[in-house]
């Protein structure tokens, strides 16, 4: 079973990724960002740094996704190689902080990945609007994390929108950030987790 968790900056995917392992008695498979070289640096001068960022993220995500399928156990995955390649490499691009050269490299070297893992048998998308996430992300006081801009995070959401409305690559199960508090409710986390049970009941 592999379940992965996918929104924007400060969606909540680490949290629920927490809540999720420690109620069914799961893996967790986190984002590696604090260990990330590049990310404070990526922050302070995107269109320096876009390019090794996103190669550095795909490159771990990669990684991740080859080890939760040799491992055979039941696992929740704090976001996917999806996102990187739909979203934030394609965002950079568009914002003219990634040249079309690299972009299409890039590119070029995901779909190569991409076809040889599986996708998540269950995919929770955080669907969250930008006051929620900036309040979020103030809320966990990541230094690096201060130079996001507000346009930034409303143009990754878009991105997500776009995604999340095409995807068919598996069973999609998505969460209102907005409305459902998770992380500070545990009604609303026995929602999510009844939602849950009901797709992975289905998948067998």
């Amino acid at each position: 079973m592999h379940i992965a968790v996918a929104g924007n900056i400060g969606s909540g995917k680490t949290t629920l990724t927490t809540l999720l392992s420690k109620h069914y008695g799961w893996h967790a498979h986190y984002e590696d960002a604090d260990e990330n070289p590049y990310l404070a640096d990526f922050y302070e001068d995107m269109q320096r740094w876009s390019f090794n960022l996103q190669i550095y993220f795909l490159n771990s995500r990669f990684a991740q996704q080859l080890d939760i399928r040799k491992s055979g156990k039941a696992v929740v995955q704090d976001r996917t190689i999806y996102e990187d390649a739909h979203i934030f490499a394609p965002n950079l691009h568009s914002m003219g902080l990634m040249t079309t050269r690299d972009f299409e490299n890039y590119f070029s070297l995901f779909r190569l990945m991409e076809s040889l893992v599986q996708a998540p048998d269950l995919l929770i998308y955080l669907r969250a609007s930008v006051p929620t996430l900036v309040a979020q992300i103030q809320k966990r006081g990541r230094e690096y994390e201060n130079a996001i801009r507000i346009d930034y995070l409303k143009r990754l959401n878009e991105r997500y929108e776009a995604w999340i409305s095409t995807y068919e690559s598996g069973k999609l199960l998505v969460i209102d950030v907005d409305e459902n508090k998770f992380s500070e409710n545990p009604e609303h986390l026995g929602e999510i987790i009844r939602k849950i049970d009901a797709e992975i009941n289905g998948l067998f």
